[in-house]
């Protein structure tokens, strides 16, 4: 009777162990549990301090020409494993990112097909979790190719959520704010035009997602390492608030060419009660590979200047001509008529090198350089650039000599117009050509349909497009910033000289109709999770038709709150957007874009709700240097700003940059104020923030 008593709690324990795994996170307020339900599908479930953050979920990949890998498993093994470490980053929101999980590895056998076997592997971390799909090498598992990715998140309620409409080629929409409930009745009004959209379904979200729930938890989807696979979308069954993974399919439906051994990106909940740690997560990044450059000193944070705001604006052109049909390598640009209004000619590429090199900054964008501007926007054309052919009134070699001799650098423009084939038939011969002429870092985009055609922005074959260009630039020691590329997932680390990414509405947006004040209040809490973003702030003339009367845009911010952007959207790479001529105007505001750092040992955040309001403060690197941005969205409010973070017993000196007692997004944008005083560690200040306004201070 003992003997078979024994042996009933036996099997009852195996059987535990088999079924149900159970892992916390370092500081225990995480619990994952994984478990196979019925028919032997994989499933798992998060709490966060015993609350529920995602509901029992499935997991799964189905296949299209192999047996898929959805049910029918039994666990074979599993290991735990814990990993604490500490890294430092090339460049970043902080000097050293403490990287500490728990790991549970699970390996699944099917029955029904022999010798196959796979594994998930999930990493639990203080502020969320990571888990992946893993093919080991073996006999009966090599190619095989995948028709969807069914991986679940079955959330706790009707969440409040920050979303953009599920497309396979734009990011660059407006957040809406709402429920999840009501996604599928605002999804028509939020899918606003773009040169390049495909929406998927009246229920598709793209991630990050950012969600808050009714009892205060703040949660984050999204993904990491997107290497050799699909983007993910998010598609919400809103009767039941399940979020299922939506893969951007190739030309012809398939959505990923796997060979084992290989494995899925990492699939990124974040999530805490208090919005801040949002902000500061670095789970995204920790869930990418180590640097695989053993040489990074070429690899430096940038503030620039560009030729750029008057063509967004209409002031100057890209094109030189205002010729159709133009044909490359056929078109006699020297005897052609200039249209006059061509923005990168010479002299004023000259005023703005003068202009960098006055104020301390490192390098100059310019755009419409090179031939092939005047015919190809909206069309279906393979070869519209060759990289290196500049127009008449261009002089590569002058310019080059002129900016070497002002101690300034020449931002690269690539327009690949789409034609992804042809950026890559050119790129070694494009790159060469930069190194020749003193450009190390470019601006690529990828503007229109992707040729060849029915691919995506977002499909595998892209996906891998963008990390050659990025790799393939490392060759060459060139800093790549890419636009309407795939949103960030924490390559960065592993690829730093990935310095900058648009791949989210910007400020370009301002002279198209503007952002909605609460816009960038939400940009850091979703796109920015996967990295730095090139938002190209600093817009002092809000109204747009100072530059062109036919323009009647404005800027949906006050100035002062440009000035904030600078803190509150991260980048090492960072831009004064506005025309020089402007900033001088405005000299004693300006003085606060040339002060600010671009890269930090330190960040805090302060104050942050998403949608409503963000107070950050940063530690330049290196530097006894401290910069506090905040801003909020288009409702007044009193920020709170401390200091605890300033060495203890000693005084500083802060200069605030704050909105006008008057001021306001819309009705008095440029009202502002100026002040100085002593703050110290124990300081609390009380800070009016004007209706889509802001402030920002340098403690020094």
């Amino acid at each position: 009777m003992q003997k078979n008593y024994y042996l009933t709690f036996i099997l009852l324990l195996l059987v535990f162990t088999v079924k149900a795994q159970t892992i916390t996170s370092p500081d225990k307020n995480l619990t994952l549990k994984f478990a196979l339900a019925a028919n032997g599908v994989p499933t798992y479930q998060l709490t966060y301090k015993q609350k529920p953050v995602i509901k029992t979920s499935k997991l799964g990949i189905e296949t299209k020409d192999v047996p898929s890998f959805l049910d029918g498993f039994t666990v074979t093994k599993t290991e735990q494993q814990s990993f604490n470490e500490s890294w430092n980053p090339v460049w970043g929101e902080q000097k050293t990112i403490r990287n500490n999980y728990n790991e549970l590895l699970v390996t699944l056998a099917q029955k029904t097909v022999k010798d196959r076997y796979i594994r998930i592997r999930f990493r639990l971390f203080n502020d969320g979790l990571g888990f992946r799909y893993e093919f080991p090498s073996q006999p009966n598992l090599n190619y095989f190719i995948i028709k969807e990715e069914h991986t679940q998140f079955a959330l706790a309620g009707d969440h409040k959520a920050f979303w953009l409409p599920g497309d396979f080629d734009t990011q660059e929409y407006e957040t809406v704010t709402s429920k999840l409930s009501e996604v599928r009745g605002k999804m028509k009004a939020a899918v606003t035009p773009n040169v390049s959209q495909t929406t998927f379904s009246p229920t598709g979200l793209q991630t990050p997602l950012m969600m808050k729930s009714q009892d205060g938890l703040y949660i984050n989807i999204h993904e990491a390492a997107l290497v050799d696979y699909s983007c993910m979308s998010l598609n919400l069954d809103d009767k039941n608030f399940v979020l299922e993974s939506f893969l951007t399919p190739d030309a012809i439906g398939d959505k990923g060419y796997m060979q084992a051994p290989t494995q899925t990106p990492w699939r990124t909940v974040i999530v805490s009660d208090k919005a801040g740690d949002v902000l500061l997560s670095k789970l995204v990044y920790n869930l990418n590979e180590p640097t695989k450059f053993k040489d990074v000193s070429w690899i430096k944070p940038v503030k620039y200047v560009g030729v750029w705001w008057e063509m967004i604006t209409g002031k100057s052109t890209w094109a030189y001509t205002d010729l159709e049909n133009v044909q490359l390598g056929i078109t006699d640009y020297s005897k052609t008529k200039p249209n006059g209004k061509h923005g990168a000619n010479t002299a004023n590429v000259k005023k703005y090198i003068d202009f960098a090199a006055k104020n301390g900054f490192d390098a100059v964008l310019v755009e419409g350089w090179n031939e092939g501007w005047e015919d190809w926007f909206g069309k279906t054309k393979d070869y519209v650039f060759d990289f290196v052919t500049p127009y008449p009134d261009f002089d590569v070699k002058e310019l080059h000599r002129y900016a070497a001799s002002k101690g300034v650098k020449i931002i690269m423009h690539h327009e690949t117009s789409g034609s992804v084939r042809n950026y890559e038939r050119h790129l070694d011969t494009a790159y060469k050509f930069m190194v020749e002429n003193g450009y190390n870092a470019v601006k690529s985009g990828y503007v229109g349909q992707i040729i060849p055609r029915g691919e995506h922005h977002y499909g595998q074959w892209l996906v891998n497009h963008y990390l050659y260009a990025v790799t393939k630039a490392a060759d060459y020691k060139i800093m790549v910033n890419a636009h309407e590329a795939i949103r960030p997932t924490g390559l960065a680390r592993t690829y730093p000289n990935l310095i900058g990414n648009e791949a989210a509405r910007g400020t370009e947006y301002e002279s198209f109709g503007g952002n909605t004040p609460d816009h960038t209040t939400i940009l850091p809490f979703t796109r920015l999770i996967g990295g730095p973003m090139d938002y190209t702030p600093g817009i002092f003339q809000t109204k747009i038709s100072a530059y062109n009367p036919e323009n009647n845009s404005f800027v949906h911010t006050t100035l002062a709150k440009q000035l904030a952007l600078y803190v509150t959207m991260y980048s090492p790479l960072q831009m004064a957007a506005d025309l020089p001529e402007t900033y001088e105007k405005f000299a004693d505001a300006f003085q606060f874009i040339k002060d600010v750092a671009v890269d930090w040992d330190e960040s805090y955040a302060l104050e942050a709700e998403p949608g409503d309001y963000i107070t950050l403060a940063r530690k330049a690197k290196g530097k006894n240097e401290w910069y506090i941005g905040s801003i909020t969205d288009e409702n007044a409010r009193v920020a709170t700003v401390t200091f605890g973070y300033l060495p203890k017993g000693k005084t500083f000196e802060a200069t605030i940059y704050a909105d006008g007692k008057d001021a306001s997004f819309d009705k008095n944008p440029q009202s502002y104020s100026i002040r100085k005083m002593k703050v110290s560690s124990k300081t609390v200040l009380k800070q009016q923030v004007a209706p889509g306004g802001g402030f920002a201070i340098s403690v020094k």
